[in-house]
């Protein structure tokens, strides 16, 4: 009878993380698929699949929001890390993050150059030659958002997981360098940008590793994260409930001596096994307020671009008496409640949605949005 103790060749193959039953004669274990990040070729295929499924609604939503026949193809997704990732990219990039707060919780961000941004942004704002200032970066966030949008649209349909939110994507024009990039191995998914005007154009999507693993495994019909190894009491030591039960015979000093050296940590895990079973725990989520508009969403609203809508800028107010009023004429002067270089409001259906200062173009005057209200400064404004 074996005193318990291991023999050097078992040590010698737990520490190489070899099967001992291997060193008995028994049959070899079969060689691990090659891994990308973490991700087996078959997560990554999973995931491929699924983001290719979602293009030709992305180009879609594209051509629709900047006005031109946008084209999205790929992607093609490779592993990679930090040093390989900014060794493909140009100096400077437009780096707009959209991490998953549920569902499927961690990072993830889009990764665009400089010039595509540009393009991008001056579609979108009907502007040439426009600099990625405060406003074109929440351009760029908003057509991120949209993109987003539509991807966890189509995730919830294919995993029934309806928990699915991100954060509101923020963008800055940053140097390759500074971007915050997840660490060690990660999954990217590069894809190819056509704007209309048939110059090539390159944006890489960037997903942290646990969250591609976690999105991969649940479209292949997985749950969304594997239990931690060497939890599961029940196929461990499916007796263990006996003897903490009392068996007829066995003393309590005869059941089990050293399970409190061994596992001191496992006595409620035990418990609960004896009481009929493992208990699943797990946290609750809850999904993020902040709404996406999906891709039909965006067909309806597709419906009223072409409505006029009047738009006004304001550029003080002042309160009169009727008979100060009747008695203006020519050469009076109104002061009103604005000061000298003070942002005026711009104004859409009566509604404030923007501020501004006045310029000259050519020989018309103009306004140059400097700042867009808030929608909780147009509710209060409502109310």
């Amino acid at each position: 009878m074996s005193d318990g103790a291991l023999s050097q060749d078992e040590i010698d193959a737990l520490l190489a993380g070899v099967d001992s039953s291997s060193l008995g004669g028994g049959p070899t274990p079969a060689p691990m698929a090659p891994s990308m990040g973490g991700l087996s070729q078959a997560d990554i295929q999973a995931l491929q699949g699924f983001l290719a499924s979602t293009v030709d609604a992305q180009s879609s939503n594209l051509s629709m929001m900047t006005g031109a026949q946008v084209s999205i193809r790929g992607p093609q997704i490779s592993s990679t890390n930090r040093d390989a990732l900014l060794g493909q990219l140009p100096d400077v990039v437009t780096v707009v993050k959209a991490d998953f707060s549920s569902g499927f919780p961690g990072e993830h961000m889009f990764l665009i150059p400089e010039a595509t941004a540009k393009s991008i942004a001056s579609l979108m704002n009907k502007e040439e030659n426009i600099e990625l200032d405060e406003m074109a970066m929440s351009v760029l966030g908003e057509v991120i958002s949209q993109l987003v949008g539509t991807q966890i649209t189509s995730l919830t349909d294919k995993t029934g997981n309806k928990s699915i939110a991100s954060v509101s994507p923020e963008a800055a024009n940053i140097a390759k360098a500074a971007a915050a990039l997840p660490g060690g191995e990660f999954p990217v998914a590069m894809y190819q940008l056509d704007l209309g005007d048939g110059a090539p154009n390159q944006f890489w999507e960037v997903y942290g590793p646990g969250v591609a693993a976690d999105i991969s495994r649940a479209l292949s019909g997985g749950g969304a994260a594997a239990a931690a190894p060497g939890m599961n009491m029940g196929g461990m030591m499916p007796n263990m409930g006996a003897p903490a039960m009392g068996m007829p015979g066995m003393g309590g000093g005869m059941a089990m001596p050293n399970m409190g050296g061994m596992m001191p940590n496992m006595n409620m895990g035990m418990g609960m096994q004896g009481m009929g079973g493992q208990t699943n725990v797990q946290p609750v989520q809850f999904p993020n307020l902040m709404p996406h508009i999906t891709q039909q969403e965006t067909g309806n609203i597709g419906l009223i671009m072409d409505v006029y809508m009047e738009m006004t800028v304001e550029l003080g107010r002042t309160r009169k008496l009727i008979k100060e009023i009747l008695g203006m004429g020519e050469g009076t002067i109104i002061e009103l409640d604005k000061l000298a270089g003070e942002p005026v409001d711009i104004l859409v259906n009566h509604k404030l949605i923007a501020k501004g200062e006045v310029v000259v173009i050519d020989e018309n005057f103009g306004v140059r949005v400097t700042e867009i209200v808030s929608p909780m400064e147009r509710m209060s404004d409502m109310g």
